[in-house]
């Protein structure tokens, strides 16, 4: 077998032209369009499957129970190895002919919502309707029509492929999953390139920057005391404003795109008193790692300084007022380049099937291995959706633009694993 190393350089440098024409190999062959057409005969399946795993709750940090199901569907599917790891993903191994590296696609297991969201799903002709439904319960579906469509065509690949539906994808999560996977699981180390299923929009799109994020929550604490009698002891509350203020003055570059916002606040315990503990949420997302780390350290100075000038504005004589960040979430930035092969061929995959293929940035489970080096980009499962992570989220599975984005997936992945 060929080195790591010796794979990544051969998924990330394409010859001239060879991720196209592989492509199209693929899909020209009479075993690809035999599994196109068990995911067109498949489809109500699909769909059926989509309402039941979106009617599972699987709320961030609570995914145990979507989680088992899924690992025996895998199992049901005749995948092999299948598990649900230490930090809860649910991995299924398809076998090669082991004459490839480990390709993985991925689906996350968890959504936005909170214990006890009702979750179940309405129908009015194509368009389903549920919290979750699109984020990401129908691409855990997809995955299973896609190792369906591969047995119905007895397509062996030469690369094994890792099936995962995994955890903390979405914000509090932090990206738990894909950082076990990629960094303490037994396939670390492994994995040469990653697709991640996430999203239901034509398909189009090829997330291939992942955009970095930091997450903090800052809280202010002080003596605290009585509006009246106490006025004039230094304030957290006061501290928290001016570091906001100064917070909102920072510059950031519109290109590569940089943000930051606080989202959240709170402290305080009555109207008529000078609080001792006052927090706020705060993120801050860019493109760019070094102007990320610019934030980064532009944030906690001014932090630092709303405490120093409190601490100089008002009276210390009961104690001072401090400061103390906590990292919430740390997602890494990268880019995958656009004549990768991973990217060049899902271009290719796009183009076959009558679009046109738009390179993104993202936040998701592909930033990880982005990170890392490893091949990796996101791709929507097809079809069309609006309101995600509301309570009001739907998909329209109207089926050919669905199904179309099911065999674009197909045909990017089985190209990567090689046949």
């Amino acid at each position: 077998m060929r080195p790591l190393l010796v794979w990544l350089t051969l998924f990330l440098t394409p010859q001239a032209g060879a991720p196209s024409a592989e492509l199209q190999a693929v899909v020209n062959s009479a075993k690809f369009k035999t599994a196109a057409a068990a995911l067109d005969r498949d489809f109500d399946r699909h769909v059926a499957e989509t309402i039941r795993l979106t009617e599972i709750p699987a709320p961030p940090f609570k995914e145990a129970e979507r989680a088992k199901v899924y690992a025996e569907l895998f199992r049901q599917h005749g995948l092999s190895d299948v598990e649900i790891d230490a930090e809860g993903n649910v991995l299924g191994l398809r076998r090669g002919a082991g004459q490839g590296p480990l390709v993985a696609i991925a689906a996350h297991l968890d959504t936005v919502f909170p214990e006890g969201t009702n979750v179940k799903v309405r129908r009015d002709g194509t368009k389903l309707a549920a919290p979750g439904v699109g984020d990401d319960s129908r691409s855990l579906a997809v995955l299973l029509a896609i190792i369906r469509a591969l047995d119905a065509a007895q397509i062996q690949t030469k690369a094994d492929i890792l099936f995962v539906g995994d955890v903390g994808e979405e914000g509090p999560g932090d990206l738990r999953g894909m950082k076990y996977l990629f960094s303490k699981g037994k396939y670390a180390g492994k994995i040469t390139a990653f697709i991640s299923a996430d999203g239901t929009d034509p398909g189009n799109e090829i997330v291939s920057v992942a955009v970095g994020s930091k997450r903090y929550r800052v809280t202010f604490k002080g003596p605290g005391g009585h509006s009246y009698s106490d006025f004039g002891l230094v304030s957290p509350a006061f501290a928290m404003a001016n570091a906001m203020k100064k917070f909102g003055a920072l510059s950031v570059p519109k290109s590569p795109k940089t943000t930051f916002s606080v989202g959240v606040v709170g402290g305080g315990t009555s109207i008529n008193s000078i609080p001792f503990e006052t927090w706020m949420d705060v993120d801050m997302r860019s493109e760019s790692r070094d102007e990320l780390n610019k934030l980064d350290a532009a944030f906690k100075a001014v932090v630092a300084e709303a405490v120093n000038e409190e601490n100089a504005a008002r009276s210390t004589a009961s104690g001072k007022i401090t400061a103390d960040l906590k990292l919430t979430g740390d997602r890494p930035s990268g880019t995958m380049p656009a004549n990768s092969r991973i990217v060049e061929i899902a271009s290719a995959s796009i183009r076959h099937f009558g679009l046109t293929p738009v390179l993104a940035s993202g936040s998701n489970d592909s930033n990880f291995p982005i990170s890392l080096g490893i091949p990796a980009i996101t791709l929507d499962a097809g079809g069309a959706s609006d309101r995600n992570h509301s309570l009001d989220e739907w998909i329209d599975i109207a089926k050919p633009s669905a199904l179309r984005g099911m065999q674009m997936m197909l045909a990017t992945l089985v190209t990567l694993a090689g046949m």
